[in-house]
């Protein structure tokens, strides 16, 4: 009797995106994409990231040898300043993508995982905006019970800046060294869209605003499956797709 094949199955990685992206869709959302070795202008340069800035240092960023001004990327935001060089607002994009960092690894950071980008841009465009999207697909992802908070952040390329935090999936907001015992993790960043940022590209300031997103797959697909360890989804081993 001919043994019956096992059928694959798909990473809980591509699970998260594909449903977030479908979600952003139906908002009005366009995907764009674009190249993981990126040039230091598009990944720096246009987002407002002076060059002295720390994250420009050894310790965050690959710099590719014997390529002059070329790094890995380090957030999908770098599609930014491609996208809107050729597009007049109004305009909504969402862009996913690997991204990667010169960092140490733990159960909550690696130093490679995917984004998934959002850029909204047009005239009246606010925070209330921003919120009301985050808060739209986090609920879709996650429930109508989903608990987020947000907090001042800072990031070169957004004016102001917000974080993201939502309810610790381990220990339910109590404590635990997964969140370290804050009840918190961290699941994106965000903010409304740097006036320098918008004039590099092009786009009057005075006339449009925006606001960006950037959260990190692997932080959602932790919350969502409950796993602990981001490591796992980068790890190789097939017991870790073959639950989904």
């Amino acid at each position: 009797m001919e043994k019956q094949k096992e059928k694959g199955h798909i990473h809980p990685i591509t699970y998260v995106i594909n449903e977030i992206a479908q979600t952003l869709i139906e908002m009005g959302f366009e995907v764009a994409l674009g190249p993981e070795m990126e040039s230091e202008h598009y990944n720096f340069d246009v987002l407002n990231v002076p060059r002295d800035h720390p994250s420009r240092d050894m310790q965050d960023t690959f710099w590719i040898k014997g390529l002059k001004e070329m790094v890995l990327r380090t957030q999908t935001s770098s599609v930014q300043g491609r996208y809107m060089e050729t597009h007049k607002p109004p305009f909504k994009i969402l862009v996913p993508g690997k991204v990667f960092r010169n960092e140490a690894t733990d159960m909550t950071h690696d130093f490679q995982f995917f984004q998934i980008e959002g850029l909204v841009v047009g005239e009246g465009i606010t925070l209330a905006h921003l919120k009301g999207t985050l808060n739209h697909y986090l609920r879709k992802l996650y429930g109508e019970d989903v608990q987020t908070q947000f907090r001042p952040g800072f990031f070169p390329f957004v004016e102001p800046g917000v974080e993201i935090d939502m309810v610790c999936f381990r220990c339910k907001g109590k404590g635990c060294p997964t969140c370290k015992q804050s009840g918190w993790i961290e699941i994106l960043g965000a903010g409304m869209v740097h006036p320098n940022v918008l004039e590099a590209a092009g786009i009057d300031s005075k006339k449009n605003q925006g606001f960006a997103f950037g959260p990190g797959v692997e932080r959602l697909a932790m919350l969502k499956y409950g796993v602990e360890d981001i490591r796992h989804f980068s790890s190789g081993d097939l017991r870790v797709v073959n639950q989904f």
